[in-house]
């Protein structure tokens, strides 16, 4: 099974992919978790370019250029390899991501990118998406507060509170699109009961 995160920054993505990680394999799945960009050699090279504060004048087509890059090596060099294995694959972002950053963020052409996505993915698409859902505001404090005690603060995160508005509103319609495939959470509350909630609605989908 292949299931992935997406949210916005700041919602706890990483570390529910670590307790549900944990909690999979102590259930005797066999797991893999990985991240976007990055994930490979290649991959963290690409990512290290997109973050980087010094690159602001990038533009949005060669942000999207370098993020589906990163993801087709992603995909042929550890996601195709453990699913074809029978492992479940753990995705800390993947194609929504760049409809709601790329697409709806920047505005570039969605029918284009759908394209793109697909030429990179060669099809690939995620079993289950768990949405964590968290307000613009709250999203880009934690971030704040994660930068100031000394994690990474990005070119993406410095971009204006419009782009992130934007960037949300486009989630809710890729949500709305899908819903059989989308599990939303609320990104609120404590890390172990917003690991529960994940719990409860995967475990159901994993005994099918």
């Amino acid at each position: 099974m292949f299931i992935t995160f997406e949210g916005l920054d700041g919602s706890g993505k990483t570390t529910q992919i670590q307790l549900l990680t944990a909690f999979l394999r102590n259930q005797g799945y066999d797991v893999v978790a990985t991240r976007e960009p990055g994930g490979t050699a290649i991959g963290d090279q690409i990512r290290e370019i997109l973050h980087s504060l010094k690159n602001d004048e990038m533009h949005p087509r060669t942000e999207l250029l370098l993020y589906t890059a990163s993801r087709a090596q992603l995909i042929e060099q550890v996601i195709k390899p453990h699913l074809q294995a029978n492992a479940i694959v753990l995705s800390d972002r993947f194609v929504d991501s760049t409809l709601a950053y790329q697409g709806y963020g920047h505005r570039l052409d969605l029918n284009v990118l759908r394209t793109i996505l697909n030429f990179a993915t060669g099809g690939l698409t995620p079993d289950v998406t768990i949405y964590m859902d968290i307000s613009v505001e709250e999203g880009l404090k934690r971030r704040r507060r994660a930068a100031d005690d000394g994690e990474e603060w990005n070119r993406l995160d410095a971009l204006a509170l419009a782009f992130h508005k934007r960037v949300y509103a486009g989630y809710q319609i890729l949500v709305a699109e899908e819903p059989e495939r989308w599990v939303q959470i609320a990104a609120l509350g404590s890390e172990v009961e917003i690991h529960q909630q994940i719990r409860d609605a995967l475990l159901p989908r994993l005994k099918q």
